[in-house]
């Protein structure tokens, strides 16, 4: 896997760089995408990613695994839950994905049936018929994850069962990330799945930073984080079709590499990665 501290040259040679805010070991997948049309990747990390352990978590997630429901809001999740327990649904036991990089890492473990919406944000998954027919959901997350959701269902009168079995470990922005930010040559572009991240991030960052990153092409995986940009000073907001790396990708490639053959390239990549 390539570093997270990646050579300054890479950010010089290309006619663009995607601002990255996904969890640190998180990058990869959009970094190997961009790279293949000729865009650099700078990753500004709000977090690392911990999975929980002992028999606290463990019990809380056999209890959310025994609901009608069970609903995982990530990858992440997913592996988490995975160290914690086996994960086998019951016969006419629902699980649901938050997306389809979620269904996808569950169906790796064995699990094939899980259900995922086309619509891969919080409004999407709150939409699927399934939340309809059962009065108790197990909800496998993180503390502070996937607020909307959490907060729907009870609204809806529904029992949630809450299993936390990974955390978000807050990172410092260090000196030398700020360096390389002042250091671009080539056009940013911030590209956001996470409204929790963007407010994180920005909250960190020196006033000519944020005013750069600002003046720049943001790209959200949905409706909701475009509004959250547009409150956090973003202008250029572009929506992006969902949160997965060449969806993304598509969406900053016309402003970073206005050629209309590189959108194309773009769709063309591996369709694998969550």
């Amino acid at each position: 896997m390539r570093s997270h501290n990646a050579g300054m040259s890479s950010i010089h040679l290309t006619n663009g760089c995607l601002i990255s805010l996904r969890p640190a070991g998180e990058h990869e997948s959009l970094r190997r995408h961009a790279a293949r049309v000729g865009i650099a990747l700078l990753a500004l990390s709000p977090w690392k990613l911990r999975s929980c352990a002992g028999e606290t978590a463990r019990g809380c997630l056999r209890m959310a695994l025994d609901a009608p429901c069970v609903l995982f809001t990530s990858p992440a999740a997913v592996k988490a839950a995975a160290g914690l327990a086996a994960l086998h649904p019951r016969q006419g036991q629902y699980w649901l994905a938050v997306g389809a990089g979620t269904a996808e890492v569950l169906k790796r473990l064995g699990v094939a049936g899980a259900r995922a919406p086309a619509r891969m944000d919080s409004e999407g998954v709150l939409a699927l018929p399934e939340l309809a027919q059962v009065d108790t959901v197990g909800l496998v997350t993180a503390p502070g994850g996937r607020g909307l959701i959490a907060a729907t269902l009870e609204q809806r009168g529904i029992r949630l069962i809450r299993a936390n079995v990974y955390e978000r470990v807050p990172i410092r922005i260090s000196a030398e990330r700020y360096a390389r930010l002042r250091a671009l040559t080539a056009r940013p572009c911030t590209v956001v799945s996470s409204g929790e991240a963007l407010r994180h991030v920005m909250h960190q960052l020196p006033g000519d930073i944020a005013t750069m990153l600002r003046n720049s092409p943001i790209v959200v995986a949905s409706r909701r984080l475009a509004q959250l940009a547009e409150d956090q000073g973003f202008s250029l907001i572009l929506q992006a079709a969902g949160p997965r790396p060449r969806q993304l990708l598509d969406a900053a490639v016309p402003v970073l590499r206005p050629n209309p053959g590189t959108a194309a390239l773009a769709s063309g990549h591996d369709a694998g990665d969550a």
